[in-house]
């Protein structure tokens, strides 16, 4: 049975594709994001297509009071959430731990790990009213295997594993499902952002391979919330073929012939 499901930082990515898989599938969609125009494309379009209803709602997850004014305004509209998907974040910069901008950690920081917990905290409540919540929290391959100059990115990564096992066992006995999934190299807009602009060298990092795509986690996002109401999937590591983990991959003029 469909339900409602929450995707933070739907605006563009892994989060516009999992909306959009879910509204698909006809799930009622909340969207969050900061770009008022691109959620408003989102409800135009996930609501025409699929004849679901889609409420958007534009807020900085940074911001603690923004997002306990947008939860409260929802509650108006619904005291139920189904399934939330925590996949709002961001990598900023690239540097050593010597040469790092704070201000880059302070965004990353504020963004993947406290954005999570304030939306998490608010939201938690709505899910133990479904009596068959799920959270799926998207972290990364990162949050498993550190590497150079990912310092900050890696520890806020590594934090959302810890949470989302901590979130496994605070939440046993509502029944909520708490599943990460950790996604390798995907060719989103998350290098563009992490070079700041720069698309040169954001599209330098997917050359000669064939990284994973948002509508690759869509699916596995999908897959893991619809299984039997007996199974959870905890933990997901997904790379592509070409990358075994942080640290190594192979570009396909590399591979064994």
């Amino acid at each position: 049975m469909a339900g409602k499901v929450l995707v933070t930082g739907a605006t563009s990515g892994f989060g516009k594709a999992i909306a959009q898989k879910f509204a698909e599938n006809g799930y009622d969609i909340i969207a969050t994001g900061r770009r008022e125009d691109r959620l408003n494309n989102l409800k135009q379009e996930l609501e025409e297509q699929y004849g679901v209803r889609v409420t958007t709602l534009m807020f900085d997850i940074r911001s603690r009071q923004e997002v306990e004014e947008a939860v409260e305004q929802l509650r108006k509209q619904t005291d139920v959430i189904d399934i939330l998907v925590n996949n709002a974040g961001l990598a900023s910069g690239l540097s050593t731990i010597d040469e790092g901008d704070i201000d880059d950690w302070e965004l990353m920081i504020d963004t993947n790990l406290k954005g999570l917990l304030y939306v998490t905290r608010m939201v938690v409540p709505m899910l133990k009213s479904s009596k068959a919540g799920h959270i799926i929290n998207i972290g990364s391959t990162a949050g498993k295997t550190v590497y150079k100059n990912g310092n900050v990115y890696c520890a806020t990564k590594f934090a959302v594993d810890a949470l989302n096992q901590s979130m496994r066992i605070d939440l046993l006995p509502y029944g909520i499902k708490v599943t990460a999934i950790n996604p390798g190299m995907a060719e989103t807009e998350f290098s563009l952002v992490r070079f700041k602009g720069d698309a040169e060298r954001a599209t330098s990092v997917y050359n000669d391979l064939q990284p994973l795509k948002a509508e690759d986690i869509a699916n596995i996002a999908f897959y893991c919330a619809t299984l039997p109401a007996h199974v959870c999937i905890n933990d997901l590591t997904v790379t592509c073929t070409n990358q075994a983990n942080s640290l190594y991959t192979l570009r396909n003029s590399e591979l064994a012939k």
